[in-house]
């Protein structure tokens, strides 16, 4: 029973932690362009590679 107080603290502290980090990476804007990576590789690179 003594583990109870040390799991569920710690599950509830790495949801928390996932959280936080969930809304930052929405605030700083890394799901705003989903699908242009993928289109990305699909175009020609009109740069010739650097010797």
């Amino acid at each position: 029973m003594t583990i109870l107080s040390i799991l569920i603290p710690a599950a509830l502290a790495l949801g928390l932690i996932g959280l936080v980090a969930f809304l930052w990476a929405l605030r700083s804007g890394q799901f705003e362009d989903l699908d242009g990576a993928a289109e990305r590789i699909l175009l020609p690179e009109d740069d010739k590679p650097k010797k």
